[in-house]
């Protein structure tokens, strides 16, 4: 069995090791430099474990791993042109570097990078690996759509929330677990369970993710909190408090929401204030656990021998105890 480290750096590798033989150097090296500035490789990582739980010969689902890590980067680069990033793990994004027009169109180029690498899946599975990949690609736009449209919207139910958290987010961390397994020559049952493992493993992720950013360590959790109040981002935090409060707390969270000139430090105290009174920490963190227990119980279901599943507990243990 593989540990975790070992499969980063075979990624790693990998990702050093990919090959450009095209004559224009412009499209491709905001694809280098995207895919060169880290990132803790999660998506290919839990591919190579999903197969290592099956098998022990990995080598077969290397490139397929490495397509969904392309994937993910190539939603990055239109993410942050969305959003207007300025920065991508410490570095300027990719449209910050170069231009909008750029970013988009190296961007573009990565989605078929990765389906190159999807491709070279073993024969035998290859269409079932391709097809994963081509509805996992188009899960995630929708997703994203959905997070877009919510900007416009006054209102966003948590279901509508996790329904946008799921796709935009989810589905690739269980379509990673699900490539592995198939690539693993898993049963069907197996593959149904390490997708179901990824999919609640996602959603509580994300979950967390808004958590953190009100409630994280800026030490630990790398950047500032806070962020997501000071742009009236719609994360469940926000969509939880909107539901449960009323009165006086209703109409501040509403007025803090329409203010167009403000104070960052005292709108983020505010609003943190009236989460804490209507304990929003606690709801929200209910919430992922029960994500967490469902994702725990669909690999503890999974028919292998408990040992060759250790590796792959530590890592979602890992992922999921960021709050604390």
């Amino acid at each position: 069995m593989y540990t975790y480290l070992e499969l980063r750096d075979i990624v790693n590798k990998a990702v050093h090791n990919m090959s450009y033989d095209y004559d224009t150097d412009r499209l491709f090296e905001p694809v280098k430099y995207l895919m060169s500035i880290g990132g803790k490789r999660i998506r290919p990582v839990m591919t190579l474990m999903s197969c290592n739980l099956f098998t022990d010969k990995i080598e077969k689902a290397i490139l397929p791993a490495l397509g969904m890590e392309v994937l993910h980067n190539f939603t990055l680069a239109h993410d942050d042109i969305m959003d207007k990033s300025e920065m991508r793990r410490g570095s300027p994004t990719v449209h910050r570097k170069w231009d909008v027009n750029q970013a988009i169109l190296s961007g573009d180029v990565m989605a078929f990078i990765a389906n190159e690498c999807i491709m070279a899946a073993p024969a035998p599975v290859v269409m079932d690996v391709l097809k994963i990949y081509n509805d996992t690609a188009i899960e995630v736009c929708i997703g994203q759509q959905m997070d877009m449209d919510f900007e416009k919207k006054s209102f966003v139910s948590h279901t509508e929330y996790l329904r946008m958290i799921e796709l935009k987010t989810a589905v690739m961390i269980a379509a990673s677990m699900q490539i592995g397994a198939v690539i693993g020559s898993a049963g069907p049952d197996e593959i149904s369970k390490m997708y179901n493992f990824g999919r609640n493993l996602g959603m509580a992720f994300q979950i967390q993710d808004d958590l953190l950013d009100t409630y994280g360590d800026p030490k630990v959790f790398g950047k500032k909190t806070g962020t997501d109040i000071v742009s009236n981002k719609k994360t469940i935090l926000l969509i939880k408090a909107l539901e449960l409060a009323s009165g006086n707390q209703l109409k501040t969270l509403n007025e803090q929401l329409k203010l167009e000139s403000f104070d960052p430090g005292e709108k983020i105290a505010t609003v943190k204030t009236i989460f804490d009174r209507l304990n929003i920490k606690t709801v929200v963190e209910d919430m992922a656990s029960r994500y967490t227990d469902m994702a725990y119980a669909a690999l503890d279901d999974v028919n292998v021998k408990q040992r060759r599943k250790e590796e792959l507990i530590k890592l979602a243990a890992d992922l999921l105890n960021r709050i604390k």
